[in-house]
């Protein structure tokens, strides 16, 4: 049986208190809402802070708000099955709504919270093991080794961005809100992400996240594709976020294309979004802007499936998943 280690549970009463201890405790503190994710690495020893800080007695951010203008405000804490049900999201912003709805189990997205999945630690077939398991193979770079297992003569660490989520929001181009020392700051949701497998994340350890903030839903459409083993609760292994924004002629005057499960952050298929723009969104178009992910698409041996097929299968699911929003 894997258990937790030994740690203090902190049950901060304000945004600013839950601040002021992570900063007091520096690199052994972490911010813990659902615990769907910290928990289950605390087990394995993949995150082991001895200062662990509640987020549940916070007032309000489990909050959703919904503007007049037709944007919304998510608290952090919301839990995903409120958002999966959640009757505006639905029908105004259904690519989110369904991207919420493939994450997981119905009993961990009672649990998981959409802060929670946006700050998803980032999984690799040699990293989402028992200590045991990692000690036996000299561990990986990410934890307490020195090497990439999956490309030993990289420098850095290709693990995954596996969140549901990311790559939908990115594209939508929604708006986070960090909380710090020195006070709340907003920024782009694409800003909080890099392409790097260990440090992913851009927000300093301390800050806490704690809004996700919708665009009214005018002029675009939006779509979410989930590629797994499993329907019922597996971690993507292909999730395409696409948002396009049309005139009145149906012409396609922006494009916003994401693949997540495919590299450390949500991958911009930079080609796809190009032959989009100014174009209808033709079969004949659809299937080249597909075909124009798979060199994005960078897969390598660090997740389920083999490595051969899910490129090959990218192009297809772009494609469908641009078709989505026709």
């Amino acid at each position: 049986m894997l258990r937790l280690p030994t740690f203090t549970y902190h049950r901060p009463k304000t945004a600013e208190q839950a601040v002021a201890l992570a900063c007091e405790h520096g690199r052994e503190a972490m911010f813990v809402a659902g615990g769907t994710d910290l928990y289950p690495n605390m087990k394995r020893r993949q995150q082991t802070p001895t200062q662990v800080i509640s987020l549940q007695d916070i007032p309000g951010l489990d909050q959703v708000e919904v503007h007049p203008q037709g944007g919304v405000r998510i608290g952090a804490l919301a839990k995903l099955s409120q958002l999966e049900h959640h009757p505006h999201l639905k029908q105004h912003h259904p690519a989110f709504a369904h991207a919420v709805r493939e994450i997981s189990t119905p009993l961990l997205r009672n649990m998981g919270t959409i802060g929670g999945n946006l700050l998803l630690d980032t999984r690799c077939t040699y990293y989402d093991q028992t200590h045991e398991w990692r000690e036996s193979i000299d561990f990986c770079m990410k934890k307490d080794g020195a090497i990439c297992w999956v490309a030993p003569g990289s420098p850095r660490c290709w693990a995954v961005q596996s969140s549901d989520t990311v790559p939908v929001v990115c594209a939508m181009e929604c708006d986070v809100e960090l909380v710090g020392k020195d006070g709340p700051r907003r920024l782009r949701a694409t800003d909080l992400y890099r392409d790097d497998g260990i440090q992913y994340l851009t927000k300093k350890p301390e800050e806490l996240l704690t809004r996700l903030f919708l665009p009214p839903p005018v002029g675009w459409k939006a779509s979410y594709l989930k590629l797994r083993r499993r329907d019922t609760f597996d971690f993507p292994i292909l999730g395409v976020g696409v948002c396009l924004w049309f005139d009145a002629a149906g012409v396609v005057t922006k494009a916003n294309v994401r693949l997540g499960g495919a590299g450390s952050y949500a991958i911009p298929a930079v080609e796809t979004e190009k032959l989009l723009v100014g174009q209808k969104l033709t079969d004949e178009v659809i299937a080249a802007a597909g075909a124009a992910a798979m060199k994005p698409a960078r897969t390598m041996d660090n997740t389920d499936q083999d490595v051969y097929w899910r490129r090959k299968v990218a192009p297809v699911y772009v494609a469908r998943a641009i078709a989505a929003c026709r």
